[in-house]
Order: C-alpha cells, then structure tokens, then sequence
C-alpha cells in the first residue's frame, strides 16, 4: 500500500523527503488499521490506564502489530505491561538506579549500545561468548541485571530512539542487534538461562516490535541444540527476524551491508576503536560527548 493510500498522516518531525513509512506505521495506515488505533486508544482511556505521554500512536501501534492489529489482544498485552511497570518499580528504577559494578561486568559479559547501523537503528551488542558467570555473579545478581537491562530499554525508548530518529529525518523504532557467541560456553549459557529467558520476555511482553535486525555470530556448530531450547521462548515474528551466521567470512559482508564500517566495533571486522573500549564509550547520536 503507498502511503498516499493512507488513511493517517506522517508522524511530526519527518524531515526526510525520501522516508516511506513500513505497513502498520503513521502515514501508512488502512482504514481497519486506523480503526483499530482509534479504538484501542478509546478502550484504554475509558480503562483509566491512559498515559498520555507514553501511549502515543507510534506506541499503540506497536502493541497492536505485535498482536496482528487484535484490539482486545493488544489492550491485554498494553494492560499487563502497564501492571508490570508498576510492580517492577519502572518510575523508581529510572530516577535511582545505579548499575556502579558496569565496568566490571563488562569484562565478563559485555552488552552495550554503539552507534548506529545504515538505517539509523541504534546498534546493540552481546558478546555472549566472554560470559564468565562465576566472576559475574561475585560482583553483581540476575536482579540487578534485569534492573539494567530495564533501564537501558527505557533509555532505548525515550533517549536512544528520539535522537537517532532525529539524526536520520524519520522515525527510527527498532534496534540492529549483534549478538557474538564466539568461544561461548554451553555450561556458562545453561547458569544463566533463567536470565535470559526472563531478558526475552521483557523484550517481546514489554517492549514490543522493537527489534528490527538480529545477528547471532560465530555460531559454534553445536548451537543449533541450544537454539531449539531458546526458540520455543520467542514468538515466531521475532524468531523470523533472526539470522544465523558462522564465523567472520560468513558474518563480515553480512554486518557491513547494514552497519558502516566505521560503526562496526574492529572486533568484528569494523574500523571503529572507541577510546577505553567501544563496550563502554556510549558512543552514538545520543550523547553529543561521543561524537
């Protein structure tokens, strides 16, 4: 459908003559799909649930692609996630929390944002493969973890996310994830597979249609077991966005055909060396300090 079709208009701030919205987004809606925004916003404001500065369209949009545009689906899924902002504690950990122990942990399980990929997305890393879950676990817990991966979701959203869509000229809603499994260790994966089953969760429950492309690389060839565990946690529109690779002549065209070069951490066949580590520089349209 061309987005003269559409019945809603492009979102404010689309400064990119060249942008045309995907199916689903603000200027390239059907009627039943504008229907359905309309009625789910109306659902959630009579439920009293309504928060007017985070459920913009963009956002009702999400919880209604996730659910294939099912509006009692999607105000489910919406409600919970509003409950679960509450239990988890989302107002307090935002203003309070500390990850102090972040240098640290980045030595024995790297995660972190860096840059962006060819379409703007913000590039995320996981060096799964350095996973050390017994020094890990000495200087920091699975709650404290989840409690970071939290805040750095919500800094995604509300930081991350505006400042690359700025940069590029149009709405930037997904993230490009890289995750290594180089020398990765089955018996460390198995410690913390709660963890990373509950991490899973948060992003597909909570954090809806944010994640655009996905490569896992360095794919050891006993992986395909441990993915057959993993894939019956995901649901299968996030499985389809994720790409297998092996080793860095299976990888490296496949990277550099959606991240730049001089993005891509040197470590992964990129030319980008970060002062003190590209892991721990924040490097990216959102922190001027880094550019």
């Amino acid at each position: 459908m061309s987005t003269e079709q559409s019945v809603s208009q492009l979102p404010p701030g689309v400064t990119n003559p060249n942008y045309k919205p995907p199916p689903g987004r603000l200027g390239n809606l059907t009627p039943e799909q504008q229907k359905a925004l309309d009625q789910l916003r109306k659902e959630v404001q009579d439920a009293g649930k309504f928060v007017p500065e985070r459920h913009d369209d963009a956002t009702l949009l999400r919880f209604l692609r996730a659910r294939k545009f099912d509006v009692e689906a999607a105000k489910v899924m919406l409600l919970d996630c509003e409950q679960w902002r509450i239990d988890f504690g989302i107002d307090d950990l935002m203003k309070n929390f500390d990850f102090k122990e972040k240098a640290l942990v980045d030595k024995y399980y790297p995660q972190y944002y860096h840059k962006t990929d060819k379409e703007g997305r913000p590039l995320y890393v996981e060096r799964l493969g350095l996973l050390d879950v017994n020094a890990l676990y000495k200087i920091t817990d699975p709650d404290r973890q989840l409690k970071r991966l939290v805040y750095e979701y919500e800094k995604f959203l509300h930081e991350r996310l505006p400042a690359c869509s700025k940069m590029v000229g149009y709405p930037v809603e997904t993230s490009c994830t890289i995750l290594d499994l180089y020398n990765v260790s089955l018996m460390s994966f198995f410690k913390v597979r709660d963890y990373v089953l509950q991490a899973s969760r948060i992003g597909q429950d909570r954090y809806p249609e944010t994640m655009g492309k996905f490569y896992i690389i360095n794919a050891p060839w006993a992986f395909s077991g441990t993915w057959n565990i993993i894939k019956p946690w995901l649901d299968p529109a996030t499985v389809a966005k994720i790409e297998i690779l092996g080793g860095k002549d299976k990888y490296l065209p496949k990277l550099l055909d959606q991240v730049p070069e001089e993005n891509l951490p040197k470590e992964f066949g990129g030319k980008c060396q970060c002062p003190g580590g590209c892991s721990m520089s924040d490097a990216g349209p959102w922190n001027p300090n880094s550019l």
